[in-house]
């Protein structure tokens, strides 16, 4: 749970960037959807992972509604996405998720072109653990 709210602050303040206004709409779920933490509030809206995944860090923005919380509902499924694929954990602590965080935001802020999920996906496999060795 800390990883969650270190990671929460950190990633908020990307969203800060000053993208130029269009829309894009959601499409209907055609493939499962993913939550980025196993104790899923019931506010965390939750996307198609299919568009996500191919959403650039503008996109993903929009897709948000330009709305900080639902922009880390994003970052945090794709961030599930990545680990289970990967087969890695992420660490609970206030210290790895102001790093992934940090991480993200720096990343995030030099091409708002760039696929969001690339940019969480290295995150992930920079602190993931592997999940065998998690599990000791």
């Amino acid at each position: 749970m800390k990883l969650r709210l270190f990671l929460a602050a950190s990633v908020l303040a990307t969203t800060s960037l000053c993208l130029p206004a269009s829309s894009l709409q959601a499409s209907p779920a055609q493939q499962p959807e993913v939550t980025a933490h196993p104790q899923a509030d019931a506010n965390d809206k939750t996307y198609p992972l299919d568009q996500i995944v191919t959403a650039t860090v503008h996109d993903a923005w929009l897709l948000s509604g330009k709305n900080e919380e639902a922009f880390f509902d994003i970052v945090e499924q794709l961030a599930q996405f990545s680990a289970q694929k990967r087969g890695l954990t992420l660490p609970d602590t206030a210290a790895a998720g102001r790093k992934m965080g940090l991480m993200i935001k720096t990343r995030a802020k030099t091409d708002h072109d760039q696929l969001l999920y690339a940019i969480v996906d290295q995150a992930v496999r920079t602190l993931g653990v592997k999940a065998t060795a998690a599990a000791k």
